[in-house]
C-alpha cells in the first residue's frame, strides 16, 4: 500500500514538472503584430513581410492561406520564434537580415496592393 502512494506521488510530482516546463515554453514565445506588403520568402512555402521601421519578418502558416495575399498590405499576429541555426547561416552567407520568425495565426487585409 506504501509503495501505490509513493508511486502515486512521484506521478504526480513528473506531471507537475512537465506542466511547469509546458507553461514556461508557452511564455517565451510572444505574440507579433506585424504591417506590411506580403512577399514569397526564400523556401517553398514561406513568407515574408517588412514592417515600417525596416524589419523582416519570415512567416508561415498552416491556419491562414498567405499565398492568397501576395503583393498586398496585410496586418498579421503570429507567435514570434527566435531564429534558427539555419536561418543565421543564411545571414552569414549574405542574406538578409530578419529580425524573427512568424508562425502566422490572424491574417486581416489592409490594402489590395502595397502602394
Amino acid at each position: 500500500m506504501k509503495y501505490a502512494k509513493v508511486l502515486v506521488l512521484l506521478v504526480a510530482l513528473i506531471v507537475g514538472a512537465v506542466f511547469v516546463i509546458y507553461l514556461g515554453a508557452q511564455a517565451k514565445s510572444e505574440t507579433k503584430t506585424v504591417t506590411g506588403c506580403l512577399q514569397k520568402g526564400d523556401e517553398p512555402n514561406e513568407y515574408s513581410i517588412t514592417d515600417t521601421s525596416g524589419k523582416t519578418y519570415e512567416m508561415r502558416s498552416s491556419e491562414v492561406k498567405l499565398a492568397n495575399h501576395l503583393g498586398r498590405k496585410v496586418t498579421v499576429s503570429g507567435r514570434l520564434k527566435g531564429e534558427t541555426d539555419e536561418d543565421e547561416e543564411r545571414e552569414a552567407q549574405g542574406s538578409k537580415k530578419e529580425a524573427g520568425y512568424i508562425q502566422v495565426t490572424k491574417l486581416t487585409m489592409v490594402s489590395a496592393s502595397c502602394q
